[in-house]
């Protein structure tokens, strides 16, 4: 594996060798030394993923930024959130959609799993058909009250103005506006991916990334139909990661790059020389590129640092801290990935 150290070492060169281009989307674009980097990371993330699972005491990298900080997984649904959601929110309970769709926006909205696991306690099985504002509007106050953290830190979910005074209570109000509104049958009947997240967007505060990561959510259930190939939408951290691996000339054609990485990944792998077998077999999505960008923008403030993005952004905020609690691997059924190697 190529580390940092050695990939700063190469850079006189590379930045001496003719730049070189490629055309997407009508463009042609230059690609910036971070573009083989995005590469490498992504090889070299998803080595230390399989060496999680396979156990052992770590360190799972010889790559010293990888040691130091903490990047999410390759493959979306492979995050610890994320197999959350997938194992013990969308597939455990009642797999009725309108009580799918209910737990699984009413999860995502919080991100956290210590919430869902407080709603869950307080209240019995959270159900739609048994829904209650008050006894959840208690759970949350008095957990807030008491200084519980409600929200992920992943991303912000900015709260509608629906006329209560706390950000949760206006949460609670959107998704029963959701509901009432016949979002989940809306959704199901949707084309395509896209239009799916066209209801999404439809709901107030509900912009085009958290939109889009909805709508990515909902897709891991059983009764959605789309491939994760259909659509994607750049995130404000991928926008950055593009423009730091293609420069200015790509602004506005965010989803057609991605697109790009998503179709010649086996070519630059092996251009590379790096092993990249993906998730079980199980190529980089639309999705998983997306999601690269925003974390190759954050490993590049330290491997790249000359290389500017959008943001500005400089430093990596989160460090790596090794977990004990052994990592789950168990994808939609759909995707047919768990067999032996799943549960």
């Amino acid at each position: 594996m190529v580390t940092v150290l050695q990939e700063r070492s190469q850079q006189t060169a590379l930045d001496r060798a003719p730049a070189r281009k490629i055309r997407v989307a009508g463009r042609t674009l230059t690609l910036t030394p971070v573009f083989d980097t995005y590469w490498r990371f992504a090889a070299a993330r998803q080595k230390v993923y399989e060496a999680r699972l396979a156990g052992g005491e770590g360190p799972f990298t010889d790559d010293p930024i990888l040691q130091r900080y903490r990047f999410t997984n390759c493959f979306r649904a492979a995050d610890r959130v994320s197999q959350v959601l997938i194992g013990g929110v969308i597939y455990r309970g009642e797999q009725a959609w309108e009580e799918v769709f209910f737990r699984t926006l009413l999860f995502k909205i919080f991100n956290k799993t210590s919430t869902w696991q407080l709603l869950n306690t307080a209240l019995g099985e959270v159900r739609w058909d048994a829904y209650d504002y008050r006894a959840f509007d208690r759970v949350l106050s008095q957990a807030f009250t008491a200084g519980q953290r409600l929200y992920s830190a992943a991303y912000i979910v900015p709260p509608p103005q629906l006329g209560e005074q706390r950000k949760h209570q206006n949460h609670l109000r959107l998704l029963e506006m959701m509901m009432q509104a016949d979002a989940p049958q809306r959704v199901l009947s949707a084309p395509t991916l896209q239009a799916a997240y066209q209801v999404l967007l439809g709901f107030p505060a509900i912009g085009p990334f958290l939109a889009y990561q909805f709508v990515i959510d909902l897709n891991y259930a059983a009764d959605m139909p789309f491939s994760e190939m259909d659509f994607v939408v750049a995130g404000p951290g991928a926008r950055d990661g593009i423009r730091k691996c293609f420069g200015a000339a790509a602004d506005g054609i965010e989803a057609d790059v991605i697109r790009y990485m998503a179709d010649t990944q086996d070519e630059h792998f092996a251009r590379l020389g790096l092993a990249f077998a993906g998730l079980r077999g199980r190529r980089l999505q639309l999705i998983d590129c997306q999601n690269l960008f925003c974390e190759v923008d954050k490993y590049a403030r330290v491997a790249h640092p000359h290389i500017a993005g959008i943001s500005g952004r400089s430093r990596i905020k989160q460090t790596y801290r090794q977990q004990a609690a052994p990592v789950p691997a168990w994808f939609p059924p759909k995707w047919q990935l768990n067999g032996p190697l799943g549960h």
